[in-house]
């Protein structure tokens, strides 16, 4: 009962420290920013005991841009904060959440406290805009006490790019009618972070399956540029025209960041449809 008690307030925490956290910079940046973050916090914890709480618990230097420290005990109450769950210092903020965040952390509350710094990461509802994206957390356990900061992963990879692509044209090639209806659903499966499928007809011209923007459905592909009005959409039917696959550079709004940022795209050709996935640079 202990272990599994753990294993719910410290999912109940993660949301609390970093459900409303927006990416400041890169995401290498924000990692080691993270981490430095909650060096610094064990280090002072380590000189001040308890008393550290009340630092951790104000605007200063253990807190930076959008991340901040946060300490609970194994009974799963608050004890300090630097962030929006300040509110809840002193109560209990246990909770049952759901599998998989409960077996995210089963392994890590059993590694030692001499093993420092542990980290995990998992997906989880983005409070701000709903969606559901990548976490991650640095923390460590000081006895009764869990020290932590979170930051959210704002960027997929170009590997995460690849893969979404290949289920993509995989399901396709199954169940046509049932993936398009999929992918304009706009929820997981298709649409993962910053990371969503586009499906153009080669044959019209016209997009088929969007996986954030439906307004663009049944719309000439071809007539597509970019905010500095480079063509998207001729270079990348003209491309298709010749090969079955291929690759493709421009600019485009990122749906996390809201921002416009360097895309890469991957091309697949699935019998007369055009299936696209691209990932974001700053």
């Amino acid at each position: 009962m202990r272990l599994q008690h753990k294993i719910t307030w410290i999912g109940w925490l993660l949301w609390l420290c970093i459900g409303s956290l927006q990416a400041a910079v890169p995401v290498a940046d924000d990692g080691a920013a993270a981490r430095a973050l909650l060096e610094k916090a064990l280090g002072y914890y380590h000189d001040q005991g308890d008393k550290a709480f009340a630092a951790f618990s104000r605007q200063g230097e253990f807190v930076d841009h959008d991340r901040y420290v946060f300490v609970v005990d194994t009974r799963g109450v608050m004890l300090a904060s630097g962030g929006p769950s300040s509110v809840l210092i002193g109560r209990d903020v246990s909770e049952v959440l759901g599998p998989d965040l409960r077996k995210a952390f089963k392994d890590a509350l059993k590694t030692p406290e001499a093993n420092g710094i542990q980290q995990a990461e998992y997906r989880w509802q983005n409070w701000a805009d709903g969606k559901i994206e990548r976490k991650r957390v640095y923390f460590q356990r000081i006895g009764e006490r869990i020290l932590a900061v979170g930051y959210y992963l704002p960027r997929a990879s170009a590997e995460q790019a690849k893969a979404l692509l290949e289920r993509t044209a995989t399901a396709l090639s199954s169940d046509q009618p049932g993936t398009l209806k999929a992918i304009n659903a706009l929820q997981g499966g298709f649409l993962e972070d910053d990371l969503y499928v586009f499906v153009v007809d080669l044959d019209s011209g016209r997009y088929l399956a969007h996986g954030t923007n439906l307004r663009l459905l049944n719309t000439d592909f071809s007539k597509v540029k970019d905010p500095q009005g480079k063509p998207v959409g001729e270079p990348m039917l003209a491309l298709m025209a010749r090969q079955d696959q291929g690759e493709y550079d421009y600019r485009w709004k990122n749906p996390v960041t809201g921002k416009t940022e360097d895309k890469h795209a991957y091309l697949r050709k699935v019998g007369n449809l055009l299936v696209a996935v691209g990932y974001y640079s700053p």
